[in-house]
């Protein structure tokens, strides 16, 4: 059965979102609930604030639950009551991350080791988990959300990159791994994406950044959601394993 039309045969959609309280995860949260998609996504334990705030945006359609993406047992109970409440789980994005920025001289074994368990580890529990409903069901999409960095490399930034990097390089693997079951994997690498981060940066850094890309602006939220909603529809149904780079050319 083709996925698109077995996703069609559901009124609403199960959307998992991790990192879904701030920034790009509340955007893409908020999308898919005004599409009337009914949208679960985790936040981190300082983010109590943040995940109201996310749900009153949202709606009704919009959960946030407390969950370390870093504990296997957390991430199960997670999706195990997201599954008690909706019977499936048709999208997952992998969006929670955090940054530990130094030169690697200087960096700290911690600093590495959070890096790499929130943005990479995370996203290997929660795709492990919420694989094996989609399996039941023959249908399903994955979108691990990657960085430019990623691609590129980035000075000072040797552990998230190592991170995103390997993100990019799972996503080409669980493609394949799930796609005789009817499952699409794919990656989006946004670029410098306007958000509560890049607000708080100086004048003289925006304009650095601004002048390294070829469209002269940062992207939108919408820039981004507007892949993830395409990569979570029926019309890329055919489409697996792929990067998408949304970066305005900063990387090419």
């Amino acid at each position: 059965m083709l996925y698109g039309y077995e996703m069609q045969k559901h009124d609403k959609r199960t959307i998992v979102v991790t990192g879904g309280s701030r920034g790009l995860g509340r955007a893409i949260v908020t999308g898919f609930a005004k599409s009337g998609d009914n949208v679960f996504f985790n936040y981190s334990s300082s983010n109590d604030e943040a995940k109201v705030e996310t749900e009153n945006i949202a709606g009704d359609l919009a959960c946030g639950f407390r969950v370390d993406v870093t504990v296997e047992d957390d991430v199960s109970a997670f999706f195990h009551s997201v599954i008690e409440k909706t019977g499936r789980i048709d999208v997952l994005v992998n969006n929670a991350g955090i940054t530990r920025d130094g030169l690697i001289v200087r960096m700290k074994e911690k600093d590495w080791d959070d890096v790499l368990d929130i943005n990479l580890k995370g996203v290997f529990l929660c795709s492990k988990i919420a694989a094996k409903t989609m399996m039941k069901q023959r249908a399903g999409s994955i979108i691990n959300i990657s960085s430019v960095v990623g691609v590129s490399g980035n000075p000072g930034q040797t552990n998230y990159v190592a991170s995103k990097a390997g993100m990019i390089g799972f996503t080409k693997a669980l493609a394949k791994e799930l796609a005789p079951r009817n499952i699409v994997v794919n990656a989006i690498a946004p670029g410098y994406i306007k958000t509560e981060m890049t607000d708080s940066l100086s004048e003289k850094v925006t304009e650095q950044m601004l002048s390294n890309i070829p469209l002269k602006r940062l992207g939108e939220t919408e820039d981004v959601t507007g892949v993830v909603d395409f990569l979570a529809s029926k019309k890329a149904s055919y489409i697996t394993g792929q990067v998408f780079h949304v970066n305005g050319g900063l990387h090419m």
